[in-house]
């Protein structure tokens, strides 16, 4: 494909890739937010986050369905107007829950996991959209570096998010954090879903061909016949996990005044810390998709992972009581530095690493397969509901032995991945035809 004629459409796909992490990491601060106005605990708190990636779960394959049906670019317009329905009800939700606090509780509660579950939904079209034409949108041999450079822009997307987050409620006043307090940033995302969605109206967008199945046809193979893609979407369970129960529950570690040694860290400023580790994974993105063409997908994948569990392993060892200043960009954009446990500095590290996760593992796990790409494509988008569960079941782990010794679940996820790229990349499954 032409490298001119193709800039529009990555210019789109990277500002799609940009989306999905604004709207992703919303979760976060929200479980701070669930925590407080409801009064959950821990693991009640990251059920946000739970069914939102359990989202991925119902529409992975769907979504390829749609796809096929519609077309890339009819896909991710939709799921950005579905993106906005979603993002309108949440607003809703938090004037429903100020109305009447007491009587309105289990409603507030029941329809803000509704329109998390739609917006998880959205997110997961526009991730079957934008990992597929990517890949396509240029060379083969640049794909990795084309994913990476998304990526870096998925990071900013995610860097934003948190610290506004953070920023809005720390703000708030005393026992008043609640949906209502995000408000502004609520509305930023909605604009960005209504503004990204019309400028893709206008851009022309070369749609891949998507292999057509011919009535009466059997298949005797489909992607699943590829042992290396069964291991890969095992690896993106985890990973979507790792990179999400991070920094959520650092947010509820760091505003802990007992888990973070007194310091009482406030609000704001732990969704600052928060958005320093996407903004690593930002930084890490850019020099993976400078390295990209350098060293390959597998090369980076154990490099980074086994760097992860080193840095994890530290830092669930490391005395709590060991305290260091960290330097991260504040609201107005400078360079402040916070007193915070190491840990917590070693876990945002993390960020670099988890930066080029996604799409080693994406290359890996669907290389070979040709016509059942797309279907790849969607059993992948499928298992990114570890986002989920790995976050739920750290946080019930923290409500039992603590924030720090918590972070053996994502330690255990670290080494799935490193399993993955060491040994379960290859295809061994040569003999299938793909054309």
């Amino acid at each position: 494909m032409n490298n001119k004629k193709n800039a529009l459409p990555l210019l789109m796909m990277f500002l799609l890739f940009f989306v999905i992490a604004f709207a992703t990491n919303l979760n976060g601060p929200f479980g701070k937010i669930l925590k407080e106005q409801f009064e959950f605990s821990n693991m009640q708190s990251q059920l946000g986050t739970m069914i939102f990636f359990l989202s991925y779960l119902f529409m992975g394959i769907p979504s390829s369905w749609l796809i096929r049906a519609q077309g890339y670019k009819k896909a991710a317009i939709i799921a950005l107007i579905i993106a906005a329905v979603a993002t309108l009800g949440i607003y809703m939700v938090g004037i429903i829950a100020l109305k009447d606090p007491v009587s309105n509780k289990n409603l507030a509660i029941y329809l803000y996991l509704a329109c998390n579950f739609i917006l998880g939904a959205a997110m997961c079209i526009l991730n079957n959209v934008v990992n597929p034409m990517l890949t396509v949108l240029g060379s083969k041999k640049g794909a990795n570096q084309r994913l990476n450079f998304g990526g870096a822009l998925n990071s900013f997307g995610g860097t934003l998010a948190p610290a506004i987050a953070g920023l809005l409620i720390g703000s708030a006043a005393s026992g008043q954090i609640s949906i209502s307090a995000v408000n502004p940033l609520l509305f930023l995302a909605l604009s960005i879903f209504i503004l990204v969605s019309i400028g893709l109206f206008f851009v022309e967008i070369p749609e891949p061909i998507i292999a057509k199945k011919i009535k009466g046809e059997k298949d005797q193979h489909s992607a699943l016949s590829f042992r290396h893609l069964k291991f890969g979407i095992i690896a993106i369970f985890f990973y979507v996990g790792l990179e999400v129960s991070i920094p959520n529950i650092a947010f509820l570690y760091m505003t802990d005044p007992v888990s973070s040694s007194g310091l009482a860290i406030q609000n704001g400023v732990a969704g600052v810390i928060v958005g320093t580790y996407w903004l690593l994974m930002l930084i890490g993105r850019l020099i993976g998709g400078a390295l990209g063409k350098i060293f390959s997908s597998r090369q980076m994948i154990i490099t980074v992972s086994s760097v992860a569990i080193f840095l994890i392993t530290v830092a669930i060892l490391i005395p709590e009581n060991i305290l260091v200043k960290m330097p991260a960009i504040n609201g107005s954009f400078g360079v402040e530095f916070y007193l915070v446990p190491f840990s917590i500095l070693l876990l945002t590290l993390t960020g670099l690493c988890t930066s080029v996760m996604w799409p080693g593992i994406f290359n890996l796990a669907v290389d070979g397969l040709g016509k059942y790409t797309n279907q790849g494509s969607g059993l992948f988008m499928t298992m990114a509901f570890g986002g989920g569960i790995i976050p739920l079941l750290q946080g019930r782990i923290a409500d039992i032995i603590g924030f720090q010794q918590s972070y053996i679940v994502p330690l255990a996820a670290a080494i799935i991945i490193f399993l993955f790229g060491f040994w379960g990349y290859k295809n061994i499954n040569l003999n299938i035809p793909i054309e």
